[in-house]
């Protein structure tokens, strides 16, 4: 993590969020856990992300606790062998760098917890996904869970008061770091990308992994953590699968490539989407990419304070629609229509995750940082057309922060 993140930032979030919450009960929140790879191997560990807008701690299963002015952190014991293999929690370092100075171990943090939730009606945490998140074929971190279950455990009575929606207002409007370090994994993203679509480069890769590849080292000898989210390298049909990560088809001259691709940078990301040609696109190509870029423009036009999301998403429909009419792909405009050619919303917001927690019912005002991504995606084609650029959202309107990345194909 860079210096631009200091303990202040930490601090100044859960002072914030102790404002925003006004309630009594104390405010217990706890990091990810390891998830299981295979045997006794664990996945890379991605850190909640709101945990650590609140901490700054990147080490798996310690608990926060905020108890009015007192705050402390839970630290796990770990076993010696665990110790001898992945290193003991530098607790000085997770105090420094959080801004808390009382840190307990396990045994004597439950203790000084339990006594206080025993003597509670409600305790503010963040309300665990269900075990297995159907609509997108997931299984849940179970850390949340885990902690609601001790807690109950302690004081089966406690009422559970969700600080998601807190969490959710505060990440949703970026501080100067935040967006510095989103503008840094842009800038990486940016080069990255004009780096591996040179025509010279692009006529020599033969299949998608090879692209993605080169992506991946571009990111990281330009001082990226890695990638924000699985990359996508889609070419041809391949492309009219929105979230297509297998990057392993085979590149051909007459087929657009989507890359679907973003750096992360001090936990922030970047999230950008080109369409290129490995040649010269056809007639047809161009007037897909023609259109969608159109959309974009009309939708960069709606991104500004006091506007709904949600509202600007019917405009854009509706834009949609007239385009895709031009194109010969609907006579009607509805969005039954509109949608089996442009199934995806326009805009999400970007932050600590590449779809980033905010409030889609509230206006949008200066400091949001959201993407703006149309696409059409014609399956019996085998075209599939995407540009996606994030913009910040300030009191003029919106600031293209990727715009310097050219979007034609």
């Amino acid at each position: 993590m860079s210096e631009r993140f200091t303990s202040d930032f930490f601090a100044g979030n859960r002072e914030k969020l102790r404002q925003l919450f006004t309630g009594t009960a104390p405010i217990v929140v706890t990091a990810n856990g390891l998830l299981q790879r295979g045997g006794d191997s664990t996945y890379p560990f991605e850190q909640d992300a709101s945990f650590w807008y609140l901490t700054g701690i990147d080490d798996p299963d310690i608990v926060l606790v905020m108890d009015k002015a007192r705050e402390y952190l839970i630290v796990p014991h770990r076993e010696e062998t665990r110790v001898a293999f992945d290193g003991a929690v530098d607790e000085n370092h997770a105090s420094r760098v959080s801004g808390v100075q009382t840190i307990y171990d396990e045994k004597e943090g439950w203790r000084q917890l339990s006594g206080r939730l025993k003597r509670a009606r409600h305790v503010a945490t963040l309300a665990p996904a269900p075990a297995y998140v159907e609509a997108h074929g997931l299984y849940a971190n179970p850390a949340r869970a885990s902690l609601v279950q001790k807690m109950k455990d302690v004081n089966g009575a406690l009422e559970l008061l969700d600080l998601n929606q807190h969490l959710a207002r505060l990440r949703s409007v970026k501080q100067a770091p935040e967006l510095a370090a989103i503008q840094e994994a842009i800038d990486i993203t940016i080069a990255t990308l004009k780096d591996v679509t040179k025509p010279a480069k692009l006529a020599k890769y033969a299949y998608e992994y090879e692209l993605e590849a080169d992506i991946f080292q571009g990111f990281r000898k330009r001082g990226a953590a890695g990638h924000s989210f699985e990359p996508i390298v889609a070419s041809g049909a391949r492309a009219c699968t929105l979230h297509n990560v297998a990057n392993n088809g085979r590149l051909s001259a007459d087929e657009l490539v989507v890359l679907d691709v973003g750096a992360a940078v001090d936990h922030y990301a970047a999230d950008i989407t080109r369409t290129v040609s490995l040649s010269s696109p056809g007639k047809r190509q161009q007037a897909v990419f023609d259109a969608v870029l159109e959309v974009q423009a009309f939708a960069f036009e709606l991104m500004k304070p006091g506007a709904h999301v949600r509202e600007n998403e019917e405009k854009i429909e509706h834009f949609m629609g007239e385009k895709l009419r031009e194109l010969g792909l609907i006579k009607t405009i509805g969005h039954d229509e509109v949608r089996h050619f442009y199934p995806h919303a326009t805009s999400h917001f970007l932050g600590l995750n590449v779809h980033d927690i905010g409030d889609y019912g509230r206006p949008l005002e200066p400091g949001m940082v959201l993407t703006v991504e149309p696409g059409i995606y014609i399956h019996d084609e085998a075209i599939g057309v995407r540009i996606e650029d994030d913009v910040l959202i300030t009191k003029h309107g919106a600031k293209i922060l990727s715009g310097r990345l050219p979007r034609h194909p």
